[in-house]
This record gives structure tokens, C-alpha cells and sequence, in this order.
């Protein structure tokens, strides 16, 4: 008997062995499959990097041989004209456009050496150059250098937002947008750096790395059209191409102290641009230009709303630029709000806003007092609808197999957590942090498809009452505070709601642009030491310490106009920046 059970309790010890060892061996080849997968995209990623490094020993190497063929060319006075005064020089013949691409392209490869902003310098730029000789139209954009976001689509190079399983996803052709570029006569030579998937407004990913602000490099440039900003604003070119979800355009404008225009949705063709989120149409992307100054950007929509965009893109209704509207020059009754009820404007925010009224109602302008209705309830549906509609699954797959950025953390976890936690986690903190808590239960999402079109029809309701609201009271436009200024490096990736302020005119579908107008004062950053907040909660906390130590930093304002009404929008645009420069 003895030796029978000893015999059984044999055979369960080495049954219990082998399942132990099937663990392990298990265990041991998902770690070593891990390691492989991970070695694989840091292999990738430095392919790309050495890419990279390649096309900008090509363009040294273009620019050292147009210095040894045109000995003497000092190309600084070309990088102080304007956008019109540039254009208007090259269409007359007095600057040659090898001049003007050489010039910028040189000063780039300074500015991407100090602030890593750009991803590519594109070859065939040199190739357009030739194109250009034997054109004989030229076009209003004829010879003018253009850079691009990232995920712009541009024939033969990827869109990766940041991504490395789209590094080996080249674009076949170029994207609409670069199409009427390219057909107005511009020279397209660089595309420029974005944030991991563009969901954030810290420009930093694992491919191409972290970009700096030109004005303050412990500072962020913002995003996620960020290296483009920061490209312009350190003077690396002249005219640039963003994308706009819940302020892509602005925020980062607003950070480099740079002109930045979000048109109506779709009155520029988005086709061949790699969205942020597949399927997602709740919040329309935009595309618009990013330039120095106000002149520059009705030059360029002026340019781009033309024949050739409205044949490529039947979706785009074809509406020319009205010059009639934005050239008018009676006074227009302007709404405005010093802050949104949601989250609290600094000081310089604030400050720099009630400036401009004053600036605008000596010039003759009616200003109105406004109140936005219900900004809460907007910003928790954009979470919803278009961030965490599908409770964040599309979004949490694009990390799959990738190197989640240091600064897409806080993102990634909220976007791969369970909607159980999420419930669990808001239900705790209702209590103390209810701001925090109802974000969370946003980002549950819609859960059903009923609830999906439910949260589509209280979206155009609520776009009817702000309309409502605004004809009250007569509105031509409205003037609004812009966030600013830049952040502290690490601060844009753990804050997110202070985007009420721009992501408000996308919920609308509203036009939307920001006009440097100031800079943080002493007395700015004295002040922002009382800064509380409405909530007084951990995110009010994060704002004022991501603000910090911004004294000299560009502050901007924001001007918002009714749907289709884009040239009012830079009619009060350009008239701001009219009155904000004056001595």
C-alpha cells in the first residue's frame, strides 16, 4: 500500500513538474517573442532615423553647391519679406525661386538642429525647382517654400503620426492638399514633426523624437501640429501646412508666436491626410495654413480655393474666397467672453483679451458681452464622440507592437483601461474631483450604436442652440481668450482640458484663427501665483505649473466667425493684428 501511494504521489509531483515547466517554457517564449517584436521597431525606427539623417546630408550637400555656383548670395534679406512681398518678388522676376529655396532651406537645417522639428527633408524639391522653369503661368504661390505636417500625405515618403507600423506604408501618391500647392506654384521641401498618434499636444514620438519651442526651449511648441509652428516660428519657413481636431492648429501657433487659420470643415480637401482616428467623422479634421501673419494666410486660402481643388475634390463645395467680405471695412459687432466657465483663463490670458476689446472698440467696433452655453457639456462630448466613441479601442490598437511615448503615458492608459475601471475610478473621485470624474465617464464612450447616434443628435442640438444663442445678439464674429503660453516641457501630455478653449470650434464646425498679440509680462507671472482655478482640483494645480516661467512668451487671442464665414473670421483676424502692432 505504502509503496502504491508513493508511486501516485510520484506521478502527481511530475505531472505538477511538467505543468510548472509548460509554464515557464511558455512564460519564457512570449518574453522572448516580446524582445524580438521590440528589437524588430527599434531596428525600424533607427532605419528611419538614418533616413532621415541622409536627406539632410543631401540638402547641406544642395546647399554647398549652390553657394560654390552662386558665391556672394547672402540669402537673409529673402527670409525677412513677408509671405505677400516674397511672392510678389518672384512673380515679377527680382528674386529667382533657387534663391528663395536655398535660403529657406538653409536656415531650416539651423532651426531643425536647435529645436528637432522637422522629420524629412523631401529630395524632389529640387525636382519641383526644374518643374518651375519650365512653367509659364505662374501661379500666386509660384516659388514660395511650403512645409508640411507629418501626416500630410507626400508620394513616396509615410504618414506616420508618430507610428512605426506606418514607416513602411508609402504613400502612392500626394494628398490633395500638396496636389494644389504644387499647382499654384509652390515648392514643397520639408514635413515636420507631430505627437504619437496626434492625440496630444506635446510633440514628442519614438520615431523622430521631442520638439522644442523656438522662444523658450524649456517650453513645448504645443501640437499636434508642433514642429510645424516651430519651424515657422524659428523663421525655417515661410508658409506651413497643420491639421486641426480640438486645436491643432491654434495651440501650437499660439505657443510659437505665430498667424494659424482653421477653416469651415471640408472648405479644404482633407483627402490623402492620414486621420487621427479611422471612421471617426463626429469631429471633422481640418487642414489650414500656419504662417507669420495674417496677410500670409489670406494669400494662401485665396490660392488654395481654386479650380483645381474643386475639380480633384467634388466633396469641397466649390466657394471661392470672398474678398468683398474681407475687405469690408464697416464696423463689425463683435462678441466676446473672458473666460469659458470651464476651465479658469490665467491671467495673461485674460489680460491680453480685454486689451484687444478695448483696441477693437476704440477702432469703432461694437463689442458685445457673450456667454458660450454649456462648455462642460461640449468638452465631455468631444471626449466621447470623438475620442472615446469606441471607449478608446481604435485609438489603444495603434500602440500595439509600438514604444508608447514617455509623454502618451497618462493617454495610453486611459485609452487601454478596462470601462469597468473607468466607471469604478470616476465613482470614487465624484465626490472631491468631479471635473476628473465625469471626464472619466466620458471616456466610456458611446457603448451602443443607439447611444452613438443619441450622442450625434445632442451634438447638432447643441450646435443650433450656440447658433441661437449668437443671433441674439446680432454677432458678426466672436473674440475669444487662445490658450497660452507655451507649457513646460512634459506638461502637455497630463493636462488635457484646457483645450475647452479651441476644441469648442470644432464640436461647432465653426472657423477659427489665432493672432499673436503680446507677450507674459512680470506682472503676468506675479499674478499666475494666485491662480486657483474653479475646481481647485489636481488639473488647475498642473496649469499653473505648466505655465510657470513664461515671462516674454508670445500670448495670442482668438477670433471665431459662423460656419462658411471664413473670410469674416480673417477680416477681424487681420484686424486685430492691425491694431496690436501699432507703436
Amino acid at each position: 500500500m505504502q509503496v502504491k501511494m508513493a508511486a501516485v504521489l510520484s506521478e502527481h509531483l511530475l505531472e505538477g513538474k511538467l505543468l510548472v515547466s509548460t509554464g515557464c517554457i511558455l512564460a519564457a517564449s512570449l518574453l522572448v517573442l516580446r524582445w524580438r517584436k521590440r528589437r524588430q521597431i527599434r531596428r525600424r525606427i533607427e532605419e528611419e532615423r538614418k533616413r532621415r539623417e541622409e536627406s539632410v546630408r543631401l540638402m547641406r550637400k544642395a546647399i554647398e553647391k549652390y553657394h560654390e555656383q552662386n558665391p556672394g548670395v547672402d540669402g537673409r534679406g529673402i527670409l525677412e519679406l513677408t509671405l505677400p512681398e516674397l511672392s510678389q518678388k518672384l512673380r515679377d522676376g527680382a528674386l529667382t525661386p533657387e534663391s528663395v529655396l536655398y535660403s529657406y532651406i538653409e536656415k531650416a537645417l539651423e532651426v531643425n538642429d536647435d529645436l528637432n522639428c522637422v522629420t524629412v527633408f523631401l529630395g524632389d524639391c529640387e525636382s519641383q525647382l526644374k518643374g518651375l522653369r519650365d512653367c509659364s503661368v505662374r501661379g500666386p504661390l509660384y516659388g514660395i517654400p511650403v512645409s508640411i505636417k507629418e501626416h500630410v500625405g507626400y508620394q513616396g515618403h509615410p504618414s506616420t503620426c508618430g507610428l512605426v507600423q506606418y514607416l513602411d506604408v508609402l504613400e502612392e501618391e500626394d494628398s490633395f492638399i500638396v496636389n494644389v500647392l504644387k499647382k499654384q506654384g509652390a515648392i514643397v521641401f520639408t514635413k515636420t514633426n507631430v505627437p504619437q498618434t496626434l492625440l496630444s499636444a506635446e510633440t514628442s514620438n519614438p520615431i523622430y523624437g521631442k520638439t522644442l519651442n523656438p522662444h523658450n526651449k524649456t517650453k513645448g511648441p504645443s501640437g499636434s501640429s508642433g514642429g510645424e509652428a516651430a519651424l515657422i516660428g524659428g523663421g525655417g519657413s515661410i508658409l506651413g501646412i497643420g491639421t486641426d481636431l480640438g486645436g491643432s492648429i491654434r495651440l501650437p501657433s499660439s505657443a510659437c508666436g505665430i498667424a494659424g487659420f482653421k477653416p469651415t470643415p471640408n472648405r479644404l480637401s482633407t483627402h490623402g491626410i492620414r486621420p487621427c482616428i479611422d471612421g471617426m467623422t463626429a469631429v471633422p479634421l481640418c487642414v489650414g495654413p500656419m504662417a507669420r501673419d495674417i496677410d500670409s494666410l489670406v494669400l494662401t486660402m485665396k490660392a488654395l480655393l481654386c479650380d483645381e481643388l474643386f475639380k480633384l475634390d467634388p466633396n469641397v463645395p466649390p466657394l471661392y474666397f470672398n474678398e468683398e467680405k474681407f475687405s469690408s471695412v464697416i464696423p463689425l459687432r463683435i462678441g466676446y467672453y473672458e473666460e469659458d466657465g470651464f476651465f479658469q483663463p490665467n491671467p495673461s490670458m485674460r489680460r491680453v483679451l480685454l486689451e484687444t476689446k478695448k483696441l477693437l472698440e476704440e477702432a469703432g467696433h461694437q463689442l458685445v458681452p457673450f456667454t458660450p452655453p454649456r462648455v462642460d457639456f461640449a468638452y465631455y462630448m468631444f471626449l466621447k464622440t470623438a475620442l472615446f466613441s469606441d471607449e478608446g479601442k481604435t485609438v489603444g490598437d495603434k500602440f500595439n507592437n509600438n514604444i508608447v511615448d514617455p509623454n502618451m503615458e497618462e493617454s495610453h492608459r486611459l485609452y487601454k483601461m478596462s470601462s469597468g475601471m473607468k466607471r469604478f475610478l470616476a465613482f470614487c473621485l465624484r465626490p472631491i474631483f468631479p471635473r476628473m470624474s465625469r471626464t472619466l465617464l466620458s471616456a466610456v464612450g458611446a457603448r451602443t450604436v443607439t447611444n452613438c447616434w443619441l450622442d450625434q443628435t445632442a451634438l447638432q442640438d447643441y450646435q443650433t442652440e450656440f447658433i441661437r444663442e449668437w443671433r441674439k445678439l446680432c454677432l458678426d464674429v466672436v473674440l475669444c481668450p487662445m490658450l497660452g503660453p507655451a507649457f513646460n516641457i512634459g506638461y502637455y501630455g497630463r493636462l488635457l482640458a484646457p483645450i475647452s478653449y479651441t476644441m469648442l470650434y470644432n464640436i461647432l464646425q465653426f472657423p477659427a484663427g489665432v493672432v499673436p498679440v503680446g507677450s507674459v509680462t512680470v506682472d503676468d507671472e506675479k499674478d499666475l501665483k494666485h491662480y486657483r482655478g474653479y475646481n481647485h482640483d489636481p488639473w488647475d494645480k498642473l496649469f499653473r505649473e505648466a505655465v510657470a516661467d513664461g515671462v516674454g512668451l508670445p500670448l495670442s487671442i482668438q477670433c471665431v466667425a459662423l460656419p462658411y464665414q471664413d473670410e469674416l473670421c480673417l477680416r477681424l483676424m487681420k484686424e486685430v493684428e492691425t491694431l496690436s502692432r501699432r507703436p
